[in-house]
């Protein structure tokens, strides 16, 4: 079928699903959004609530989708898969989300889609990448949300201690996201100042140990929120938004999702966050620069802890009881 640009198809009707498409709604960039879940009930509820907010956006088919709608889908966002529980970490998650993920990829695979893949579910690079594994996509049309949501925390976490609009900073986090991801200060500046030129001018604090505490909070952000609250949605929803308005509307935007590395940064075969050129098509470019030698060695940490974990479940067959892809 003809690819309909405009059109999105999300995979998982739990918060973080339902809470992206109300991100997306006010944007007026989706012609049309299929929601898809077991969960019947549930995705007939979401979006008839969604729908009673209609007279308040921009047009939009809103409805409770299936497989099939991936057919002439251009962009398709895949957030099923059971939650971070307190006290868990993200790869915890990873064989009962593998397994969600290939029944996903079972039911996608026959559409011949032509769509954007952006998977969300945690562990989210090594999913990424199973992902591409089992569809045989192009890596450019099969990316993770990756880092974007903690580049955006660590925006923030820089514009409270700088005093300045978080829209001002330019600062990214790379590698995983998780307990290895690296921040790269030598990428992040204010008004073109690199970052630790701006703390000496600035002089209003240590800088050497705040960028510790910082990066320290950027980590830990996911967290502290589970614990506070059960789970995290809002800023995930937010980040989604943002790369589904990337790619709808071709911007050639750079952001730092999750894609395939084949010898970018001396890295090969792992799915990790690098700053990319993101279109209509996914990654248009992969911006490979060149690091201070301690933040590459942290880099390739990071993609080493990747490799452990995707080498817990790549041989796995998904097990009969946990394939429902069911968001939690």
């Amino acid at each position: 079928m003809p690819r309909r640009d405009r059109k999105v198809v999300v995979i998982g009707a739990g918060a973080v699903g339902t809470t992206y498409i109300y991100a997306l709604l006010p944007t007026g960039l989706a012609d049309e959004i299929a929601l898809i879940d077991v969960d019947r009930n549930r995705v007939e509820g979401e979006i008839m609530d969604l729908s009673h907010g209609m007279a308040f956006t921009p047009p939009v088919a809103l409805k409770a989708g299936d497989y099939e709608d991936c057919a002439d889908a251009g962009l398709i966002v895949l957030t099923a898969g059971a939650k971070q529980r307190s006290g868990q970490t993200r790869t915890d998650l990873i064989r009962k989300n593998a397994a969600i993920v290939r029944s996903i990829c079972e039911e996608i695979q026959p559409q011949r889609s032509e769509a954007v893949l952006v998977v969300v579910t945690n562990p989210v690079d090594a999913l990424t990448q199973l992902a591409l594994e089992h569809l045989g996509w192009p890596r450019e049309r099969v990316i993770g949300s990756g880092t974007v949501l903690d580049s955006a925390r660590f925006k923030f976490l820089l514009s409270r201690h700088c005093h300045i609009d978080a829209r001002n900073v330019h600062a990214y986090i790379l590698g995983e996201h998780g307990d290895s991801e690296v921040a790269a200060w030598s990428l992040s500046h204010i008004a073109g100042i690199p970052i630790e030129n701006y703390c000496q001018v600035c002089q209003t604090c240590d800088f050497p140990e705040q960028h510790r505490t910082i990066a320290e909070q950027v980590r830990d952000s996911a967290y502290h929120i589970i614990d506070y609250k059960g789970s995290t949605y809002y800023g995930i929803g937010l980040s989604l938004a943002r790369i589904s308005g990337v790619i709808l509307r071709d911007e050639n935007s750079v952001l730092t999702v999750s894609t395939l590395l084949q010898g970018e940064y001396g890295i090969h075969d792992i799915c990790l966050s690098v700053p990319c050129i993101l279109g209509q098509n996914g990654v248009v470019r992969i911006l490979a620069t060149r690091l201070p030698s301690e933040e590459q060695q942290a880099l390739h940490h990071s993609a080493e802890a990747i490799a452990r974990t995707l080498a817990t479940v790549r041989h796995d067959s998904p097990s009969p009881v946990d394939v429902n892809p069911t968001a939690r």
